[in-house]
């Protein structure tokens, strides 16, 4: 089984950084959202991407910006990369090309196989994952409202993410549950945010912690009943 990669979003502080890193994440998120409550102002990010190991990805999330203003902010920041969590189209992450982006996807019933294969038929060459999040409250991500995993599990077993970015599985997930949701479905990527906080904005070490075991720890278990 390959190994699932974690990446810890919304860090507002440069220790929380730091400790994700020293937990093992593969990546740390940072949003530059004006309506989230765990935006930072671009002193902040800074802060927070200096102490970063140069190993560990750094990526910057938006919603519905100005593509010029996204990839001026990324140079500034030395973003590895940019995460969409908005309306964006598939032209709109075309122009922020050679830039790898990562589009956030809602999970919603009636509308998911539509979108699945707009991305599909239009997939822009920088894109390097679609993230599946719940269709909680918000444009934001970090809502800790819990995905539908059965449904995203049917549409990979009937063939729906054929031909399209590693899928990267969020929405609620935590300590507890993560190691299950990676049994379901083998995402390329599991992402966390509220799921291990001690306050909304301020993360956990241990939480951290235990959710990077928990995730290095599924890997070592058969798959899970569908």
């Amino acid at each position: 089984m390959q190994r699932t990669r974690v990446k810890i979003c919304g860090i507002t502080r440069p220790p929380d950084a730091l400790a994700a890193a020293e937990a093992g994440a593969d990546a740390i998120g940072i949003v530059l959202h004006a309506n989230s409550k765990r935006l930072v102002t671009m002193d902040e990010a800074a802060a927070i991407l200096g102490v970063v190991p140069a190993l560990v990805m750094r990526i910057g999330l938006f919603v519905d910006d100005d593509p010029i203003a996204i990839a001026a902010t990324a140079r500034v920041l030395g973003l590895s990369a940019v995460q969409l969590h908005g309306a964006e189209s598939p032209d709109m992450v075309d122009q922020l090309a050679p830039l790898p982006v990562i589009k956030a996807i809602s999970v919603n019933a009636r509308t998911l196989e539509a979108e699945l294969g707009r991305w599909r038929d239009e997939r822009p060459t920088n894109l390097v994952g679609l993230l599946l999040d719940s269709a909680g409250p918000g444009g934001s991500g970090g809502s800790g409202v819990v995905n539908d995993w059965e449904l995203l599990a049917h549409h990979i077993r009937v063939g729906h993410f054929i031909g399209l970015p590693p899928l990267i599985a969020a929405g609620g997930l935590t300590p507890q549950n993560v190691g299950e949701v990676i049994r379901k479905l083998h995402p390329w990527a599991v992402d966390v945010s509220s799921g291990v906080e001690a306050r909304p904005g301020e993360k956990s070490a241990e939480l951290m912690e235990a959710f990077v075991d928990a995730t290095q720890k599924s890997e070592k278990q058969g798959p899970s009943d569908r």
